[in-house]
């Protein structure tokens, strides 16, 4: 094909999940629900941590960060996904796809480090607990929660750039249910090799140093947990990051499946798989597991209900 006769994409379309006509109807059901559910969560953790005095600690501050990015993220997908199983015309913009994309992977990144920045709150509560307060600070903590929010925003601005800066003309029909990246590449009649490499470098370097800070922080907790003589208290100190080790492990191993996959052998139906898990169910799952195995968010929830009960 000659260059001059090559159509430039403006607008794509999303195939979805399946183009099954059957499965249309009960996949929107589903899906709703489960946005539903992961709005309720999601949101009533954020609420719960800011009318609850004794949640002003830097860790719930963390997960209440963690809150609004799960929230963000599956609310830049699902919505959509949700238009896509019933709509005739499953058409997104050039330029919607690209915020999409920046967005998207902006909040990915920021779980990802945050994820790390709370392995770290952790180490100091658990190892230098005489000090936990005044090494995390209120200042501190904003100013961590600051790095990993400019990361996220100079990282998705260097993919989405490379990404876009592509010439799509071999079709518009984007193999997914939201604009990212690897379907994308395959519609382009561009030299892709400094985008895959440029898709590679980001996605291997959040989660290796994510996954450093997160094992690091880890080998002095459990250094430090075993020298603890009482059954009791190795329990407890313990107990304080099994809901983060549950997080950790939903998430990079997730974004390990598709980091370490080679670009030659991705496969449209492993990603679709991994973004489901990642941007649709982790979203929904994180919330329940950090109340379920969390005291004093349980405290704070029957507090209020309490007062509802009352009010009533």
């Amino acid at each position: 094909m000659q260059e001059g006769n090559r159509s430039e994409a403006t607008e794509f379309i999303l195939s979805g999940l399946t183009d099954r006509p059957e499965l249309q109807v009960p996949l929107f059901v589903l899906f709703l629900l489960i946005y539903v559910i992961t709005v309720v969560g999601n949101g009533g953790m954020i609420f719960l941590i800011t009318i609850d005095s004794r949640l002003h600690t830097p860790m719930y501050f963390f997960l209440q960060i963690l809150s609004f990015s799960d929230l963000c993220y599956s609310s830049l997908v699902v919505p959509k996904m949700l238009q896509i199983f019933l709509a005739k015309k499953k058409i997104i913009s050039r330029t919607a796809c690209a915020v999409q994309m920046y967005f998207f992977v902006h909040c990915v990144d920021t779980e990802c480090l945050l994820l790390a920045v709370m392995a770290y709150d952790r180490y100091v509560a658990i190892c230098n607990p005489l000090l936990y307060t005044v090494i995390m600070s209120r200042q501190r903590c904003n100013l961590l929660v600051a790095g990993v929010l400019a990361v996220g925003l100079v990282d998705s601005l260097i993919l989405t750039c490379f990404t876009f800066r592509l010439s799509f003309c071999r079709s518009n029909i984007i193999n997914h249910f939201y604009c990212d990246s690897m379907p994308l590449l395959s519609l382009s009649c561009s030299d892709i090799r400094s985008t895959e490499i440029a898709i590679f470098t980001s996605m291997s370097y959040t989660v290796a140093i994510s996954l450093l800070t997160i094992l690091l922080s880890y080998v002095f907790i459990i250094a430090t947990i075993l020298r603890i003589r009482s059954a009791e208290g190795r329990y407890k100190a313990f107990s304080t990051c099994a809901s983060h080790l549950c997080a950790v492990g939903m998430f990079h191993g997730t974004q390990l499946s598709l980091c370490f996959l080679p670009i030659s052998a991705y496969s449209i139906a492993v990603g679709k798989t991994a973004s489901v898990f990642y941007s649709v169910a982790i979203p929904m799952l994180n919330p329940m597991v950090y109340s379920l195995r969390n005291r004093e968010v349980k405290d704070a929830l029957r507090k209020v209900k309490n007062k509802l009960v009352t009010k009533s």
